[in-house]
């Protein structure tokens, strides 16, 4: 996952009064290779909308991210947009680099109180790597979330990559990004996942 060197933060308004979301995450939602509009969250606010729920989006996720990276970014981020969620899909570049599993779960940790510390709400999203290290780095990385999830009662959705994966067509020659025609799906899929906790913030 290439770094991207510029920070450009996009945001997609589905409502003047909607609440605001923050997709905090590396290449696999900053639209890699692609125009921003092309992005799965530039789609999520109309996925979204199909399940009554009205929402900014704003994507602050970079190529080449790590947790650490997010941890720099993040009160910047939050004092800016002050979001009612914090959508945190990072890690993924933390595995493929190696790094140990209490660096990357204590980044993460972080990255939670932080977001809570803005009275914003974390919502965290599953990450897998590929075994680059061996199945037993893989599986020890992947299980690092629902264990934090569960420590800090943080919600954890899916990893989107699951799916998209089993589809060729849907992933570029690196086996690791997904291609624009993709992007519709993942927005569909993410707003499913997503509705039922931004109804419930939205309806109180």
């Amino acid at each position: 996952m290439l770094r991207i060197l510029t920070l450009l933060c996009f945001l997609w308004v589905s409502s003047a009064s909607a609440q605001t979301l923050l997709v905090l995450g590396d290449s696999l939602s900053a639209g890699y290779q692609m125009a921003a509009e092309q992005s799965w969250p530039a789609k999520l606010p109309r996925a979204l909308n199909d399940h009554d729920v009205e929402v900014e989006v704003i994507n602050a996720s970079i190529s080449g991210d790590t947790t650490a990276n997010g941890l720099q970014r993040l009160p910047q981020l939050l004092e800016r947009h002050q979001p009612e969620w914090v959508l945190i899909e990072l890690g993924g570049n933390d595995g493929l680099r190696g790094w140990p599993f209490n660096r990357i779960r204590d980044n993460l940790k972080q990255l939670i109180t932080q977001t809570r510390a803005a009275d914003a709400t974390p919502l965290l999203v599953q990450i897998q790597i590929p075994p680059n290290y061996g199945q037993r780095y893989a599986q020890g990385f992947a299980d690092i979330y629902p264990t934090l999830a569960e420590q800090t009662q943080t919600p954890l959705l899916p990893f989107f990559m699951e799916t998209v994966i089993q589809k060729p067509e849907w992933m570029r020659d690196d086996g690791i990004h997904p291609m624009p025609a993709a992007q519709p799906w993942i927005a569909d899929f993410m707003a499913e996942k997503l509705a039922p906790y931004l109804s419930d913030a939205t309806e109180s």
